[in-house]
């Protein structure tokens, strides 16, 4: 298929499941599909299994990531690991499932493993990093104390990726 070819763009699902801590840092979750029955369980118990491997040392940042898991429309899912290091830079590490060009050792979504793509994200993964930036600004950059616990509470609205 040609880049001409393309079909059309459709905004997809994006959906908030509450925050977890993982290996000591608060994760705020984002989740992308076309599906409106939203992602698979084993698909999501995957993702967040390999998530350890994708998380940054602690440095004194507040231990914050936000992470988006996008199903895509074939047999591929992704997850994408965006956490806080150096006061104000984002850190990245991605993992991929089910897409044997990046790597990933057979089709099943459920089977992710760490991708050494310099790749940040897709159109549909891209909106909540817009948001995360803005939340780390207001919540733990602009205050004199900053406050994880407001910036963990302030995600992107539930909806579809192109609703800001």
């Amino acid at each position: 298929m040609t880049f001409e070819e393309q079909p059309s763009f459709t905004e997809k699902l994006l959906t908030v499941p509450p925050p977890v801590e993982v290996a000591g840092r608060r994760v705020k979750r984002y989740h992308v599909t076309a599906d409106p029955a939203g992602i698979a369980p084993e698909v999501e118990k995957a993702a967040y299994a390999v998530l350890p491997e994708l998380l940054p040392e602690p440095d004194g940042t507040p231990p914050a990531t936000f992470v988006v898991l996008h199903r895509g429309g074939d047999s591929g899912a992704y997850l994408n690991a965006y956490s806080w290091v150096w006061d104000n830079v984002l850190h990245f590490r991605g993992a991929a499932a089910g897409q044997p060009v990046l790597g990933c050792p057979d089709t099943d979504p459920a089977h992710f493993v760490p991708t050494e793509r310099p790749w940040i994200g897709c159109v549909w993964e891209l909106p909540p990093v817009l948001h995360e930036r803005d939340a780390w600004v207001r919540h733990v950059l602009a205050p004199r104390v900053p406050d994880l616990e407001a910036y963990v509470a302030d995600s992107m609205a539930e909806g579809t990726t192109g609703d800001r």
